[in-house]
């Protein structure tokens, strides 16, 4: 019998609503979101389930994706269902902490808070990230690397879709060179910040001041970090893999395929959105995928629970 693995999306999938019909029938549910708003001091519930232009400002965005995957996630633990390793998108790598328990939940919602805020402030004009399709990873590294300026891959997220981030003359050039070099398309993303690069350095030094107040344990479960795409097994490695996680290149490809590897053939990806489920039928068919970001999707799961 195969393992199954839980998955976290990132940022991008949010939308106003999301966790509500769980918070309405779950009260492990609306535990979630009560620790999350004494965590903040925000109105975690009202930011995701009430119409509000912050939910799309990236301070905001990530409590709010966070607190909804940790509800949904709760609800799923209660009803049974258990992972034998995790892995999360970005901001989604906190959702895979949580399932691997590696800390308090209100530390989680403390840490993505400054996390967003951070990465907002660090660069707040001049930046880009663009979407490359139809070019491999070795192509658009070597292209960017003799690129004047500061530009490198944000996100490996499946074959023929990667995303460049920088400074944004750079990432226009290189996107000019990739066209050039074979890629199907170059789309400038609408983001409001270079994620995942060189340029916010300065946040994840600021994380990692956060990260040494508190406390981690070693994972009850696998969870495989952005960074190295590899399983994190020991409590020692956490704080340093986040704090690079800021700048660090999101290796989602390769973290899919060494769990594929590894035995898992069963993915739930746990938060809004479709959008892993998606990449990881472009990285591997035979993989079952399922998405849970309704109550309803959880009848999708009847012979799991």
């Amino acid at each position: 019998m195969g393992k199954t693995a839980f998955i976290f999306p990132g940022q991008g999938a949010q939308y106003c609503g999301m966790g509500k019909d769980f918070y309405e029938q779950y009260e492990a549910a609306r535990e979630v979101y009560r620790l999350a708003e004494k965590a903040t001091g925000l109105d975690v519930a009202a930011l995701c389930f009430e119409e509000d232009e912050r939910l799309h400002i990236t301070e905001y965005t990530q409590i709010a994706m966070l607190a909804t995957e940790v509800a949904i996630l709760k609800v799923l633990e209660q009803k049974g269902l258990k992972a034998d390793c995790c892995a999360g998108l970005s901001l989604g790598e906190y959702g895979a902490l949580a399932a691997a328990r590696v800390m308090e939940s209100e530390d989680l919602f403390r840490l993505i808070r400054c996390r967003g805020i951070y990465m907002q402030e660090a660069y707040p004009t001049g930046g880009a990230m663009t979407a490359v399709l139809g070019l491999d990873a070795d192509t658009i590294r070597e292209v960017c690397q003799a690129t004047e300026g500061i530009v490198s891959i944000a996100n490996d997220n499946c074959p023929g879709q990667i995303v460049i981030t920088g400074q944004e003359q750079a990432v226009e050039a290189a996107a000019e060179k990739l066209r050039e070099a074979g890629a199907k398309r170059c789309v400038p993303l609408k983001v409001s910040g270079p994620f995942h690069s060189a340029l916010l350095a300065g946040a994840g030094e600021k994380l990692a001041e956060k990260l040494a107040e508190v406390t981690v344990q070693d994972p009850v479960i696998p969870y495989l970090c952005n960074v190295e795409a590899a399983p994190v097994t020991d409590k020692s490695r956490v704080k340093e893999l986040l704090a690079k996680q800021v700048c660090g290149t999101v290796r989602w490809r390769e973290t899919m395929e060494r769990m594929l590897a590894d035995g898992v053939d069963t993915f739930v990806e746990v938060g809004p959105g479709k959008t892993l489920a998606g990449f990881l039928r472009k990285i591997n068919r035979e993989a079952t995928v399922y998405n849970v970001e309704k109550v309803e999707d959880l009848e999708k799961l009847d012979g799991m629970l």
